[in-house]
């Protein structure tokens, strides 16, 4: 009969480096004061830190980078281009808050209108695009809202292009971070308008937001945002060392709170974790007993690479078992998924990784299977 095979690896400081599975840390090892929090590290997805990361909140001007993607959707596919223009309405001059400056009657070009939105956070410039893509603002907000559950954002519906307070203009920090990676991995062609740290326009220049990306940490964007109701919030991303976060603060007093608290956090994501090379794809993990077959084993191999995110605390209790129900019976075809590795750490949540067949194993013929029960009536080999 099958029985459970398990085999444990320890790894030691050596292993370092790409498992593309997610974790979550188990306990919360930091706290904050946002209201709102949550980081990731993108390689992984593993979830650094979630504090009332699925609650709905009012996102303010970080709602701008759904705006913005909207734009980028129709550029990438050809619909539009940055050197077109498009016109300023009344509505979108008279608009409040934080501004472009555009004029009634302008002719705009896409790509500076974007620089509008994302460097110097123009309500005016969001109302210009809306206005000239979806014709008015209302039905722009409407495509937001579908791209948002085209995307997995499960928590998040817009009424407006700018983030206005409007109780029907909700997301959620984990919602926020989803949309701060799609614009990485799905625009890097544009990507850099988040890191630009100035653009003047009407004469005015104006300077990004963005506290982070003046501090030499890493910081490459994205948006900062605040109302009264929402507080001061920032969705961010860095990079050290081949790696990325992001970061999602939200409900915060004030304007150097969000600049330290987000900058502090940041520091602490890639000060007490780092990611952890255990195999490559294609790679053996180990290899699993065959019943009746023309090889007395089959390799277990890896599909892809396996890479964790681990505390740098936690590695040196890091436990791998390899499982599978044993001798496998042939015959066996190469990529078969038989068996699985289970990583353990401390305060770290269990991962499971299915393992595949790495080559194809045959059955024995007649004569070979009287052989192998003999061998196996006589020795217990399989």
């Amino acid at each position: 009969m099958p029985q459970r095979h398990l085999r444990r690896f320890t790894f030691g400081l050596a292993f370092a480096g790409s498992l593309t599975a997610a974790w979550a840390v188990s306990a919360q090892a930091i706290d904050t004061q946002a209201r709102e929090a949550y980081m990731l590290d993108v390689a992984t997805g593993t979830v650094l830190l979630s504090k009332n990361a699925e609650e709905s909140m009012p996102p303010a001007s970080m709602s701008k980078i759904m705006t913005a993607v909207v734009v980028f959707e129709r550029l990438k596919d050809g619909r539009l281009s940055l050197e077109e223009t498009l016109p300023v309405s009344e509505k979108a001059w008279k608009k409040g808050g934080s501004k472009m400056f555009v004029r009634v009657g302008d002719q705009i070009s896409v790509e500076n209108l974007l620089q509008g939105v994302i460097v110097q956070s123009g309500n005016d410039a969001c109302i210009v695009l809306a206005e000239g893509l979806a014709g008015t603002e209302e039905a722009f907000a409407e495509a937001m809202t579908k791209k948002a559950r085209e995307i997995g954002m499960t928590g998040s519906r817009f009424a407006n292009a700018t983030g206005w307070p409007d109780p029907n203009h909700r997301m959620t920090a984990k919602d926020l971070a989803t949309l701060a990676e799609y614009v990485i991995n799905e625009f890097p062609e544009y990507y850099h308008y988040y890191s630009q740290t100035e653009f003047t326009w009407s004469d005015i220049k104006q300077s990004n937001r963005n506290p982070l990306l003046y501090m030499n940490i890493g910081a490459d964007g994205l948006k900062t945002g605040h109302t009264e109701e929402a507080g001061y919030g920032l969705t961010s991303s860095a990079v050290k060392d081949d790696r990325r976060l992001i970061l999602v603060v939200n409900g915060l007093p004030s304007v150097r709170a969000r600049s330290e608290e987000s900058a502090r956090l940041l520091q602490w994501g890639f000060r007490e974790f780092d990611n952890y090379k255990l195999f490559s794809a294609g790679e053996t993990v180990d290899d699993a007993s065959v019943w009746l077959g023309e090889e007395n084993t089959v390799p277990l191999v890896a599909a892809e690479d396996v890479l964790i995110t681990l505390p740098r605390k936690a590695r040196e209790s890091m436990k791998v078992t390899v499982s599978y129900e044993g001798p496998i019976a042939a015959p066996i075809a190469e990529g078969d998924q038989l068996a699985t590795l289970r990583i353990e750490a401390k305060d770290v949540e269990t991962i499971e990784i299915p393992l595949v067949t790495g080559a194809n194993v045959g059955q024995l013929g007649g004569f070979g299977k009287i052989t192998a029960g003999v061998k196996h009536l006589l020795f217990g080999a399989p």
